[in-house]
């Protein structure tokens, strides 16, 4: 894999998706509809998700895609493939509140290598260079040049006052039971994958997730953390999250920063 150009090409779709996804947001009204899990799609989900499929599967055409909106793709199985989840945190869309992501990512054998995730309600874009190292671009984000950007490292955590971030939709009281054995200082919640980017920036120190996922929902933050120094283990015996599962559907699972002393489940 070209890393030049699979990072410049996923910002770059990560952003018009962007732009197609507040066209819809900034209108009065929009339909929403309930797929077959009862969770709510909108046509910002559809119209993001032909955007960035059919610029990925131009530029690596050889590169299996597995992608949220096409379910044909969830029966695929590669070493190597494409995750996306044109619009996550479709429920944050829908209430209005900004905490909503366009998720593209690279797995190679397991793995999420390269990832970007871009908010673009919050105007806040994560991604991998590269090297594999994160940053979070503050510049004019220019579809064709990559601005300025500030390097992403994960917090030196004191584990006698945490700063715990949880999901905004989908918090419930085993969450905070477990939440519950540590020493917190505080906590905030956030939508969709912002989660992973809080801890990757050091604005968090940890992140469980009590809760059923798909690959899609985790993949592109899972990079982005782990290219700040950052870690994602399943829930119940704290080894690596990996990838390519079957079904793409995800355990219980922690994002943590390194020096966070995690507690059994």
């Amino acid at each position: 894999m070209d890393f030049e150009q699979l990072c410049r090409e996923m910002r770059r779709l990560a952003l018009e998706a962007g732009a197609v996804i507040m066209e819809v947001y900034d209108r009065d009204d929009f339909e929403v509809r309930s797929k077959s899990d009862e969770s709510p799609v909108t046509e910002a989900d559809e119209a993001a998700d032909a955007h960035i499929a059919a610029g990925l599967r131009a530029a690596f055409p050889g590169i299996a895609l597995v992608t949220e909106e096409q379910a044909a793709s969830h029966q695929m199985r590669a070493e190597c493939f494409l995750i996306v989840d044109p619009l996550d945190g479709t429920k944050e869309f829908v209430k209005r509140r900004g905490d909503f992501t366009v998720n593209i990512a690279y797995v190679e054998n397991g793995v999420p290598v390269r990832g970007v995730v871009y908010a673009p309600a919050k105007e806040r874009l994560f991604y991998t260079g590269p090297d594999g190292r994160s940053v979070e671009e503050t510049g004019a984000m220019e579809l064709d040049r990559a601005g300025a950007v500030q390097p992403l490292g994960v917090s030196q955590p004191d584990n006698a006052a945490l700063m715990v971030v949880a999901s905004k939709s989908h918090r419930d009281q085993a969450t905070d039971d477990y939440i519950n054995k540590y020493q917190v200082k505080d906590s905030k919640s956030a939508g969709s994958s912002l989660k992973f980017c809080l801890v990757a920036s050091g604005e968090a120190d940890i992140y469980p997730r009590l809760g059923r996922t798909m690959e899609w929902d985790t993949a592109a933050g899972h990079a982005v953390l782990a290219g700040a120094g950052g870690r994602v283990v399943r829930f119940d015996d704290h080894t690596p999250l990996g990838y390519g599962k079957d079904g793409y559907e995800n355990p219980f699972f922690i994002a943590y920063a390194p020096g966070v002393t995690l507690q059994p489940g």
